[in-house]
């Protein structure tokens, strides 16, 4: 299967150089000089890149991959870098796609590197798909895996997909053209907070290494021609146990975007879809302090309990006392050890379990609660530095 021809009519050739560079895979029968050309002429998007865009974008650099276009808004933080290793220590508090362009160059400077310094939107997202042959979803939420989904679908891409968590991940090619989408195989997203991102449940190092590793391996194989990608596939790695596990995906003829009806024919609002916009409660929104307001409170003595749902090993990292430690998997039965009469404040690493918990607190009749926007690694930052952030 060979669906990305390039459209150029005029194709570029290899340089003397690149014939040094890349001899090891041009004496590959499957691939030869005609192959390596290919690579050459090729584009690649890459959605992210941290854990799995950083490998994704090294081997891609490396096989002469002659376009790749990063799309990445954030900046590098040390706790990126246990698994994030397009950026070094040097790089923190840098942008993201500045620390990538640097390091992809100095693997390979005969390659193109665009940049879009940009959060994906429905908006933005089909003008910046429209020039690659390859989507890559590097990305660690279901909005915008969503939303990767529905614009290759409706351009007619590959979206190259991985995922992580904690010693687990995930490799498909999600192509409509030829098997099935995301949403064949996830219709719906999972309940908001039910699913914790790698912040909160943390992912082994070297995880996104294997995962982004297939993940590039699978690129080439669509961009080449050869081989059998993993359309209509899913292979899940259990590192634990180092093994691997393939099982069928099929194409859901009811599917709302590649089905025989299909319903969504535009990209739609992802942040609604997956229920994180604002939710009401009994017509307000789930109350909020920030950690200045936290702190204002504990500086002038107004009685209030701080609920930390976060994990016991968390605790051992840092924490604010005085405190009622109840992990968040533990709070729905263990409610009745919580004032109904008092203000309680709910805290977790960074506001999102948390926030979780504030909302089914209300719904359980509590009347005086809030969430700790940005969670502890805010007050870390913002009011005591000397709080171990993570």
């Amino acid at each position: 299967m060979n669906p990305l021809e390039s459209s150029r009519k005029e194709r570029m050739k290899l340089t003397e150089e690149e014939l040094q560079r890349y001899s090891r895979h041009m004496v590959i029968p499957e691939v030869g000089i005609e192959g390596q050309e290919r690579l050459k002429n090729s584009s690649v998007l890459l959605v992210g890149v941290g854990g799995l865009g950083s490998p994704v974008a090294y081997y891609l650099a490396a096989a002469g991959v002659g376009r790749l276009g990063l799309v990445d808004y954030d900046i590098v933080d040390r706790t990126n870098l246990q698994r994030q290793i397009l950026h070094f220590d040097t790089d923190v508090g840098k942008a993201k796609l500045q620390s990538a362009k640097q390091k992809l160059l100095s693997l390979n400077p005969d390659i193109e590197i665009e940049l879009h310094e940009t959060k994906l939107t429905r908006d933005n997202a089909l003008s910046i798909f429209e020039t690659y042959d390859v989507i890559v979803d590097g990305t660690d939420n279901f909005p915008t895996r969503y939303l990767v989904n529905d614009a290759c679908v409706l351009y007619g891409k590959p979206n190259v997909y991985g995922s992580i968590f904690r010693f687990e991940g995930q490799v498909s090619v999600f192509f409509a053209k030829e098997g099935a989408c995301y949403r064949c195989l996830y219709p719906e997203p999972p309940p908001p907070g039910l699913i914790p991102s790698c912040a909160d449940a943390g992912v082994l190092g070297v995880l996104p290494g294997v995962i982004g590793s297939l993940q590039a391996t699978e690129v080439l194989k669509l961009l080449l021609g050869i081989g059998e990608p993993l359309v209509g596939t899913l292979l899940s790695f259990d590192a634990l146990r180092m093994e691997f596990s393939a099982y069928r995906v099929t194409k859901d003829p009811e599917c709302p975007i590649c089905g025989k009806n299909p319903t969504i024919t535009q990209l739609i609002d992802y942040e609604d879809f997956c229920g994180l916009r604002e939710r009401r409660l009994k017509g307000r929104s789930v109350p909020e302090i920030t950690v200045h307001e936290l702190e204002k409170m504990r500086s002038e003595g107004i009685p209030f309990l701080l609920l930390d749902v976060r994990e016991d090993f968390e605790l051992k990292i840092s924490r604010l006392d005085p405190c009622v430690h109840i992990p968040m998997g533990e709070v729905a039965k263990r409610m009745s050890e919580l004032p109904r009469d008092r203000e309680i404040v709910v805290l977790c690493r960074s506001g999102n379990r948390s926030k979780k918990v504030t909302e089914d607190l209300l719904r359980s009749g509590f009347r005086k609660v809030s969430n700790l926007a940005g969670g502890i690694n805010a007050y870390a930052r913002e009011i005591n530095p000397s709080i171990q952030a993570y």
